[in-house]
């Protein structure tokens, strides 16, 4: 029997639905670890920390209600897109984290989080049907 990647789509949505609530409830634990990475030229870091907890917070939930998945999965990939300039400041600049967690990210880890952000547009795209 052939085991295909369509039998876990509604998992892995349950999944990535948890990760952005998690991820934005962190927004409002410790702020201060992601002002650290929201780029300089950009106003009002704290404030943007915690619409963008707000906005991880509302995707994730919104994933989990069917008739609202798809509008939050576009959602979720117009979030990432709007992140990924603090992901690009953060490995071009090369941000040490600083406070509770934080520490100092590897040059790896830096760049290697610029791909991963495709990759989660493309799982935020399967829910976009």
């Amino acid at each position: 029997m052939r085991v295909g990647l369509r039998q876990f789509k509604r998992p892995l949505c349950y999944v990535m639905a948890l990760l952005y609530v998690v991820a934005g409830i962190l927004h409002f634990i410790v702020p201060e670890l992601y002002v650290q990475i929201v780029p300089p030229v950009l106003p009002a870091a704290l404030a943007l920390v915690y619409l963008s907890g707000v906005a991880e917070v509302a995707v994730g939930l919104g994933l989990l209600v069917p008739r609202t998945r798809s509008h939050a999965a576009w959602a979720t990939i117009a979030l990432l897109v709007a992140i990924f300039p603090a992901n690009v400041y953060m490995a071009v600049s090369m941000v040490t984290i600083e406070g509770t967690g934080g520490g100092d990210p590897s040059a790896l880890v830096r760049w290697a989080r610029l791909p991963v952000q495709g990759v989660l547009i493309l799982w935020a795209y399967w829910y976009t049907d």
